[in-house]
């Protein structure tokens, strides 16, 4: 195929011209998010040319340990940002940490011994980025729904405790009400691929001049390996964060205690 999308300077240049929209919405509606927008361009570009220059030089060398090193860079920066959506767990950066490694490592494994992709970091380095940033989303949303239903369901809780339950028995609802939060909007996305949405990678391979018909093979690549990843994340994280509301005599920490 010779049609694959050239995107030059130039045609960056009139492209950014689009934000102008959202810039204009923004100020037209009086939502403040202006200075927030332009903000985030501006390290979007930022972050991504210097990422770019990067990748370049890692995908040159092509070395086991450098690229180990930009996974784990990867993962650091996805666990600190899932971090932020858990303010007000103790100790959540290790909880995102060790969950995020763990949906990342398994989900790599499986593919490079399946053979779907190959231990190289032109192919490892992307691919764990995706695992990594879908775990922390999902993650994220475990977290914001742990700290709600510890609140609401506060009562029920020492309800249980009182009666004797253990703290895995009495937070067991929550848990599971979390790690389906974090998995549900991947399922959810899973059913609308090619009906509603063609997704990144391949309209991506699709834009390079790829043959549809394989584009399409490694997006359903790409479906399993979400899935897997969001499912061992939320897992992981809710595992981990859930004990965190708990203190070492098996007692419900207070909202207040909880937000130090």
């Amino acid at each position: 195929m010779h049609n694959a999308v050239n995107v030059n300077n130039v045609s960056l240049a009139f492209a950014a011209g689009l934000v102008l929209v959202a810039l204009f919405i923004g100020w037209r509606q009086k939502l403040g998010v202006d200075r927030d927008m332009i903000i985030g361009v501006v390290r979007a570009i930022i972050q991504l040319t210097i990422v770019g220059f990067l990748l370049k030089y890692i995908f040159a060398v092509n070395n086991v340990l450098l690229t180990l090193a930009m996974i784990l860079v990867i993962i650091f920066n996805a666990a600190y940002n899932a971090m932020k959506r858990g303010k007000g767990i103790p100790n959540i950066f290790w909880s995102s940490f060790w969950s995020i490694l763990i949906s990342t490592s398994v989900t790599l494994s499986g593919l490079v011994l399946a053979g779907a992709i190959k231990f190289v970091p032109s192919q490892m380095i992307p691919i764990s980025g995706m695992i990594a940033s879908n775990s922390m989303v999902a993650i994220g949303l475990c977290y914001r729904n742990m700290r709600t239903l510890f609140r609401d369901q506060r009562q029920q809780v020492l309800e249980r405790l009182a009666l004797g339950a253990s703290v895995h028995d009495s937070a067991i609802g929550i848990v599971r009400e979390c790690i389906k939060t974090g998995m549900q909007p991947t399922i959810d996305a899973s059913k609308t691929y090619g009906i509603v949405s063609l997704p990144g990678m391949m309209s991506g391979l699709i834009f390079a001049g790829v043959d549809p018909v394989y584009a399409i093979k490694y997006q359903i690549m790409v479906v399993f390996m979400l899935l897997s990843a969001t499912s061992l994340g939320s897992v992981s994280a809710c595992y981990i964060a859930y004990r965190r509301f708990f203190n070492d005599q098996q007692q419900l920490i207070s909202a207040s205690d909880n937000g130090k």
